[in-house]
């Protein structure tokens, strides 16, 4: 194994135009971590605003993968060399924009067998959102109603599909071409927002996932029942009008959870989850990558990093 690696790394906090490719040293294992080889990593536009990204600097992007387990410290246990694993890497620590990428043991997850490298980077942070803001925050069952706010967006997607695997009735709002892929997941009810108003109709449901914010957050204390719930991941939500309405609201940052992505590689590896895909760029193009976030009308899914075929 050579000692150094390629890393998409920024110097110094700001957007896009911060981003570099460096050579440096491979990473140094701590206690309880392993060494993975990035096959792939997928982007989140907005991670170059959070302040968890800038914690150490230079920084390196990137906080889901996929990849292969090169190497093992002294204590890491329930992994080998030549494993294939995935996962989401805290917030705090160096992403995996680069060739390899150290992560504790306890964060790793088995790799979805029935999906890419490129398929499975494009589901730990999207699809833990998804499932937490659904089952571990709002509780949703099959006799639920549920209003997924954006379900063409990367979180939206999967919350789609998940809570249509427990029998709920689910209602989402897409627009124009988000139409036919909210089709294709199985969607009860698409509301095109262009033109329609998910306000009107007489439309009540008993938990709203908001994953846009601004005033599809506002608005959505207008359709929930009084006791349901509202969950939202673009800040915290208006108590005082939360509880005029009788509405649990609640704001959450999704956390890494190995439990709970070895149930959902069952459910891709079973065909019950598709993953979308937006765009691949190569490491090379990683500022590209981060470049065109910045469009009006993007592809729905995930943007990924090839950083090895």
């Amino acid at each position: 194994m050579n000692e150094t690696m390629r890393a998409l790394r920024a110097h110094q906090r700001g957007g896009p135009e911060q981003l570099q490719l460096d050579t440096i040293a491979l990473p140094t294992l701590g206690p309880g971590e392993v060494l993975v080889e990035v096959y792939a990593t997928a982007i989140t536009f907005a991670e170059l605003t959070w302040d968890e990204t800038w914690t150490h600097l230079p920084a390196i992007p990137g906080h889901e993968f996929s990849g292969v387990v090169a190497a093992l410290s002294d204590d890491a246990a329930g992994v080998s060399v030549g494993d294939e694993v995935y996962g989401l890497i805290r917030f705090e620590l160096e992403g995996a924009a680069a060739e390899y990428v150290a992560v504790p043991t306890a964060d790793l997850a088995r790799k979805p067998a029935r999906l890419t490298h490129a398929q499975t980077a494009a589901l730990p942070l999207a699809a833990l959102t998804a499932w937490q803001a659904l089952f571990d925050v709002a509780a949703v069952s099959e006799d639920d109603r549920v209003l997924v706010q954006g379900g063409a967006g990367g979180v939206g997607i999967f919350a789609v599909q998940l809570a249509k695997s427990v029998g709920a009735t689910v209602t989402t709002t897409v627009r124009g071409d988000g139409v036919a892929l909210a089709t294709s997941l199985g969607a009860d009810e698409i509301i095109d927002t262009d033109t329609d108003d998910f306000t009107e109709r007489g439309r009540r449901f008993d938990v709203v996932i908001d994953t846009i914010g601004g005033d599809a957050l506002q608005n959505s204390f207008e359709v929930i029942v009084e006791g349901g719930r509202l969950v939202t991941l673009q800040g915290p939500p208006d108590q005082a009008r939360a509880a005029a309405a009788g509405v649990e609201a609640t704001f959450f940052i999704v956390a890494p959870d190995v439990d709970e992505l070895d149930r959902l590689s069952d459910l891709a590896d079973r065909g019950e989850l598709d993953v979308v895909i937006a765009s691949t760029f190569s490491l090379e193009q990683g500022r590209a990558a981060f470049e065109s976030g910045a469009g009006t009308h993007r592809a729905p899914g995930k943007t990924v990093l090839i950083v090895r075929e």
